[in-house]
């Protein structure tokens, strides 16, 4: 499944965007509101694809059934497949990368109950279309027929184009289907945010994308069996795609054209191989497999570079799994995850840095969130590193996990609920706030566990001056 329509508006009529490819508008669809619909959308759909589309514009699903991915918002009883089913109605902002479906998505909605498919591009739509598609739609309700807006790159749109939908959406004129790739808490106007249903949709997996090329392959609007692929080719195919499915038809589509062309006129399907893959697409296949020792190898060899301070080895395992199509979300996971168990402390920033790139991974995504990657990465492995955060939790659970837990000291213990003073529940706390220092002699550890020191600052970084903060603290809490 994917939102392989074209991004170029070749046109406009009446204030309305007419797209290249499968939902091209006709001038009679833009004139005449009152047509009956009297084909199916699938095959209005296959007759407007032009001769020589592009594979992905050919490949588009135009049934429900064909569409693969989203099974999270595509189950039964699922808001989505409501709609796409024509069994609910509401606007919706699709949010997710590109290539997982939110034109095609979108085309579905619309065709679900004979609905009008309007498409507006935010890079080149401004107000004036905004307001005659509406009034195209305004037209179209009084005979009865609802009318689905797509647009396309929506958190584009300013407050004011954004604001002129409000009331469209609001009293139904409109079905607003957004598609964004930025996360629409940040992007889209609240007002807009709060009449609209967000749905995130998901990178394609590897076996989404394996799917669709061998029905790209088999099918007829494909190469209809005039091709095989083998196992290599397949494999490289699917990491080059990254959960993109209009990536991968199109790196498809140019390596089938080579090996057609290569084979001239000989008889039975044409294999297509890695060789000839990695001449097409002008990119190097890398030794990487995604759910194999490849996978854990590598992340093994990122993290432990980072670790040894080797930041040179750390980029050159970053660079090896964003060429290979790895998830960018498990490379910010382990970023942020290493900021605290190999430094800590020692450059309590490097915490920050690594989160601050995960948010990035998620409102931009790729290609240009490897950025936030790779400054991450610097940070970590040029930082001081200190393994005590994972020493002093890991000293600490184990003591639980032996029993050593003890039972809160009263004085601690909550003190907001009637009784609990008889109980001697919070009686005799200190507040450390009316000291001038701000810290007492107080017990705070069940009587089993004074004394005992879990976390122990190294020398390094920040840690040299927290250290000495630790030891004072110590010093005045236990007398």
């Amino acid at each position: 499944m994917s939102d392989w329509q074209a991004e170029d508006s070749v046109g406009a009529k009446d204030g309305v965007v007419a797209e290249d490819g499968l939902f091209e508008a006709t001038p009679e669809e833009s004139a005449i509101v009152d047509e009956p619909d009297v084909v199916s959308v699938a095959e209005r759909a296959l007759s407007s694809v032009p001769p020589g589309a592009p594979l992905a514009v050919r490949m588009r699903p135009l049934t429900l059934g064909e569409v693969v991915g989203q099974q999270h918002l595509l189950g039964p009883g699922a808001p989505l497949r409501r709609m796409v089913e024509g069994s609910g109605a509401a606007s919706v902002l699709l949010y997710g990368p590109p290539g997982t479906g939110k034109t095609t998505l979108a085309s579905l909605i619309s065709g679900a109950t004979g609905r009008r498919f309007e498409a507006l591009s935010a890079l080149s739509a401004g107000v004036k279309e905004v307001r005659g598609v509406i009034e195209l739609a305004r037209r179209r309700l009084l005979n009865g027929e609802q009318t689905v807006l797509f647009i396309d790159e929506v958190h584009r749109f300013s407050k004011t184009q954004q604001d002129a939908l409000l009331a469209a959406v609001e009293n139904r004129i409109v079905l607003l289907v957004g598609a964004t790739t930025e996360n629409p808490s940040f992007s889209v106007v609240s007002a807009l945010l709060s009449r609209s249903l967000v749905l995130q949709l998901q990178s394609l997996t590897a076996a989404d994308v394996q799917e669709l090329l061998e029905r790209a392959v088999a099918d007829e609007r494909g190469f209809g069996g005039a091709i095989t692929i083998d196992d290599d080719a397949m494999e490289h195919l699917v990491r080059l795609a990254a959960g993109d499915a209009r990536r991968a038809l199109t790196a498809l589509e140019a390596a089938a054209g080579a090996a057609l062309d290569t084979a001239g006129d000989a008889s039975g399907p044409v294999v297509l191989d890695l060789a000839t893959v990695e001449a097409s697409v002008d990119k190097a296949a890398v030794r990487y497999d995604r759910a194999g020792d490849q996978h854990y190898d590598v992340i093994s060899a990122f993290i432990k570079s980072i670790r040894g301070s080797d930041v040179d080895a750390a980029l050159h395992y970053l660079a090896r799994m964003l060429t290979a199509g790895e998830d960018p979300r498990f490379i910010a996971r382990r970023l942020v995850v290493h900021a605290s168990e190999d430094i800590g402390m020692a450059d309590p920033t490097a915490l920050q840095t690594a989160t601050a790139a995960a948010q990035a991974v998620q409102l931009i995504g790729m290609p240009e969130a490897r950025l936030a990657l790779a400054q991450a990465t610097i940070h970590l492995a040029t930082a001081p590193k200190s393994g005590a955060v994972i020493a002093a939790l890991g000293a600490a659970m184990a003591d639980v996990a032996a029993g050593k837990s003890g039972l809160v000291p009263p004085h601690l213990r909550d003190g907001h609920y009637k009784g609990a003073e008889q109980l001697g529940n919070a009686v005799g706390y200190k507040y450390p706030h009316d000291t001038r220092d701000g810290v007492l002699r107080q017990q705070y550890p069940p009587d089993d566990l004074v004394g005992v020191d879990y976390y122990q600052p190294t020398a390094h970084g920040n840690e040299r001056e927290i250290a000495d903060r630790v030891s004072k603290l110590r010093r005045i809490v236990r007398g």
